[in-house]
């Protein structure tokens, strides 16, 4: 795993969803992270020091993994570009076939039932 700075890691992104346009798929996770080892932690919490977490960002192809780590400070512009490089590259999902509503109330009503409304059947004691 390659640990890139911003530009370069969305580049390379942009590369990975171009590759993948036809056929594949890009899995991409976000994880809160200090990049620091426990025992660094540790001492930074015993001294009374804060601990800036970052978001560490990995995307892979299954071919190629990169990944970069995101600050408090970059997070607006790389959420920016971020999701003008999704919105570019999600052009390849299928729409979602949905039922037209009038042709189902209209044989809701031929039948006498509604879809709205439901009726339970008594029991008589």
């Amino acid at each position: 795993m390659v640990l890139l700075q911003l530009d370069p890691f969305l580049n390379e992104l942009t590369s990975m969803f171009e590759k993948s346009k036809e056929k594949g798929s890009v899995w991409v996770t976000l994880k809160r992270s200090s990049l620091k080892s426990k025992l660094q932690k540790r001492k930074l919490s015993s001294a009374g020091e804060s601990i800036e977490y970052r978001c560490l960002i990995r995307a892979t192809d299954a071919k190629k993994t990169i990944s970069t780590s995101v600050g408090a400070k970059d997070h607006v512009r790389f959420q920016a570009s971020y999701a003008t490089i999704l919105k570019a590259h999600m052009t390849a999902l299928k729409k979602r076939e949905r039922k037209d509503r009038k042709k189902s109330t209209e044989t809701d009503k031929k039948e006498g039932t509604s879809s709205t409304t439901t009726s339970k059947p008594t029991k008589k004691l």
